[in-house]
């Protein structure tokens, strides 16, 4: 259907047409209009137009008032200090605004059919290696932007750039062909290896081979030859190499589920897969001079970016031994995002601690032709978990917290704070349990979007599991507070009503509701999560203020009202909805 125009839309438009006929030298001029505390929008254009007109702003903004014609969507308009337009729009105007949004099953969000590709790198788990707490911010923030890319109209391909490549793997494959029954371990009840076990196997593979590796050095002689062996292709050294891969795997994507991320075994493309194209990349490199010789190495240099010691720090593409640098799988995995899969946009869900890399490599990028002004590539750089000591967030014993233990507490806290409502509700046992599953993956999930990405945030799970204050269990609970009323309204249904005198609380939930799209597009073209994060909870807020202050139910309203007041629940209930689903995060109806 057609996009649906917010409210602000259509005061911009009633704004510009008073100004093309009280001024029409200025018929172009943007009213700058935003939204107020002190009215429901404020327009602030005319004060820089005033000087571009030489004129008084409070006469000129007087002038545009008279200009505008009485009409069914603006109230009042107060010219304010210097030659700001405080706007109140009408009830009817918010009412007919929400019902068309209402009746638009995307909520009025509009669709973009011709938006670009966007290839989104996130949730980059290691090989061989157990997924940690640091693990958790590139998942959940990178799967929130995925979901808020595509409701948008955005192409998006998912890559996890896995670490399944290196001299790591030298000493682990030497290891397995020396000991080959290590991984041959089957489940305990005779089924499949689940993810637990499949760590549990490479944990102790891993660690007997470094002691070995330790402590003989003929068995590091072979483990060295052996990376040889993998790099030029030999066909055993893969087979085994694979079976790492594929063990790994079993446990990568038993954590995704647990986090409730749906990864797709074709979008994971690790470092191994740009193998082939490392050669061709440091030539055009070179060729082009974009990348020179220095001491036996292929680098890149930048006049910013210096040492301690001041000289220049180079980015190195290629080791002097030959070797490649994570700087040459990076560049080709450009070229294949940009040649291949015909990117517009790269979105790299990587930790702030590597933006200096970042910066080398998209540099680097464009000085080769790859990135320009039809391709960006841009880093979306998150901060530390933190513990509530405010420093890196770590066991008792100073270990990285594995992520699976972080996320079954947070299920298991969870699924205690549903039980103590449980009873109330009259939930099932299998009720408990699901629900206490959505609420600790939510809870978790939110806590991290709700921060901007870019700073550091502390791990608290008592304070991710309440029922108060800015989480999603005060999300979740609102919407099944929404899904109980709907319960008990009888015959009533839900019916938009213009003609009635909203309450101050109706008015403020239902201004809030209209800037649901603004939102979206916003979290959307920022890469910014944490904006709509921060409009759901103060929908949620205004609500609670509004089920206080508007009985839906009892003491029972008069038809119309109650009708439009249930319109105002049911289209709360659709936008909390749908908001969180945008991040990833379940509502139950029943809590």
């Amino acid at each position: 259907m057609a996009s649906v125009p917010s409210l602000a839309s259509t005061v911009q438009q009633r704004l510009a047409d008073g100004l093309s006929a009280a001024l029409p030298e200025a018929a172009s001029a943007d009213p700058l209009l935003r939204r107020s505390d002190r009215a429901d929008f404020q327009a602030n254009g005319i004060l820089a137009l005033a000087k571009q007109l030489k004129g008084n702003p409070r006469e000129l903004a007087t002038k545009v008032v008279d200009a505008i014609p009485a009409n069914d969507v603006l109230k009042e308009i107060e010219v304010s200090g210097p030659g700001f337009l405080n706007i109140t729009v009408t009830d009817a105007a918010i009412v007919r605004t929400l019902a068309a949004r209402a009746a638009d099953a995307r909520l009025g969000v509009p669709f973009n059919e011709s938006a670009g590709t966007t290839v989104i790198d996130y949730a980059q788990p290691n090989v061989a290696k157990e997924m940690h707490v640091g693990h958790l911010r590139s998942a959940v923030i990178g799967a929130a932007m995925v979901e808020i890319l595509e409701f948008t109209g955005e192409t998006v391909v998912r890559r996890h750039h896995i670490g399944d490549w290196g001299t790591q793997f030298g000493m682990l494959i030497q290891f397995l062909i020396e000991h080959p029954h290590e991984l041959d371990h089957k489940a305990e009840d005779g089924g499949e290896v689940s993810g637990e076990e499949a760590m549990s196997n490479l944990n102790r593979l891993y660690k007997a081979s470094r002691a070995l590796f330790d402590s003989d050095e003929e068995f590091k002689t072979r483990a060295r030859a052996r990376v040889v062996d993998l790099q030029a292709g030999d066909e055993e050294t893969l087979a085994l190499w694979q079976r790492f891969v594929d063990e790994s795997k079993i446990y990568f994507y038993s954590v995704f589920d647990k986090l409730d991320m749906d990864i797709r075994d074709g979008d994971v493309v690790g470092e191994s897969g740009y193998n082939d194209m490392l050669v061709e990349t440091c030539r055009i490199l070179e060729e082009s001079g974009v990348a020179v010789r220095s001491e036996g190495a292929l680098c890149v240099f930048f006049d910013d970016v210096k040492g301690p010691d001041g000289n220049p720090t180079p980015l190195i593409v290629q080791k002097s031994d030959g070797g490649f640098g994570y700087a040459a799988t990076d560049l080709s995995a450009i070229r294949d995002r940009v040649q291949n899969l015909k990117a517009t946009s790269l979105l790299y869900v990587v930790d702030a601690r590597q933006s200096l890399h970042f910066k080398m490599v998209f540099e680097t990028a464009r000085r080769a032709g790859w990135l320009n002004d039809e391709v960006k590539a841009v880093q979306l750089a998150f901060g530390t978990v933190l513990g509530r000591d405010g420093k890196p967030f770590k066991t008792r014993e100073g270990e990285t917290v594995r992520l699976v233990d972080l996320l079954d507490e947070a299920v298991d806290r969870a699924t205690a704070v549903v039980r103590e409502k449980a009873e109330k509700v009259g939930l099932t046992e299998t009720e408990i349990v699901e629900n206490g599953l959505h609420v600790g993956i939510g809870a978790v999930k939110y806590a991290d979007l709700s921060t901007s990405a870019a700073r550091d945030y502390k791990f608290d799970l008592d304070q991710m599991v309440s029922l108060n204050g800015d989480t999603s269990v005060y999300l979740q609970y609102a919407y099944a507070r929404i899904k109980s009323i709907f319960g008990k309204a009888g015959d009533r249904t839900p019916a938009a009503h213009p003609e009635l005198e909203l309450a101050p609380a109706e008015r403020a939930l239902g201004l809030h509701l209209d800037r649901f799209a603004e939102t979206v597009a916003e979290a959307a073209t920022e890469y910014a999560p944490h904006k709509l994060t921060a409009y759901l909870y103060q929908l949620a807020s205004l609500y609670t203020t509004f089920y206080d202050q508007c009985p839906v139910i009892k003491p029972e309203p008069p038809k119309e009202i109650a009708e439009n007041r249930l319109f105002l629940c049911d289209l709360t209930a659709r936008t909390l909805h749908q908001g969180m689903a945008l991040l990833g995060i379940r509502t139950p109806e029943r809590l």
